[in-house]
């Protein structure tokens, strides 16, 4: 981001002699250009919170279509069905039962699991992160 700041300064100065009694105005313009970043922890956090607010999105993305039933013989289905079994299979048997049927639908326990789990597990990396994080504003 990049902020641009421009001050104007009018100064009036006594009579001077060779000017006829006239004032001495002279003005003068300051431009200041100021470009703020993200300090490096902070990028680390944004990276981590994408990478992670997408797992929980594909998790989230099967936890629903497994409750309404949706058709597996569908490409969309099937695709995020096999992306998020790759975040859920670590958890799957911590539980006893892994899913609760009925009907058609099904609740997939081991993605609630899973979807806690690596909320859990990006609390502590943001945390770890959080540690080597300098606070510019106390300096200021």
């Amino acid at each position: 981001m990049t902020v641009q700041d421009e001050q104007r300064v009018v100064s009036t100065q006594s009579q001077d002699q060779t000017a006829m009694g006239q004032p001495v105005v002279s003005s003068s313009v300051q431009t200041r250009r100021v470009t703020a970043s993200p300090a490096g922890s902070e990028l680390a956090r944004r990276i981590i919170v994408l990478v992670f607010g997408l797992i929980q999105l594909v998790i989230g993305l099967r936890i629903v279509l497994l409750l309404i039933d949706a058709r597996t013989g569908n490409d969309i289905v099937s695709g995020i069905l096999n992306i998020s079994q790759v975040f859920v299979g670590p958890f799957e048997g911590i539980l006893k039962t892994d899913a609760l049927h009925a009907g058609g639908s099904m609740l997939d326990m081991a993605a609630v699991v899973a979807f806690i789990g690596w909320t859990v597990v990006e609390a502590v990396i943001l945390w770890i992160v959080g540690i080597f994080r300098r606070d510019t504003m106390a300096t200021a």
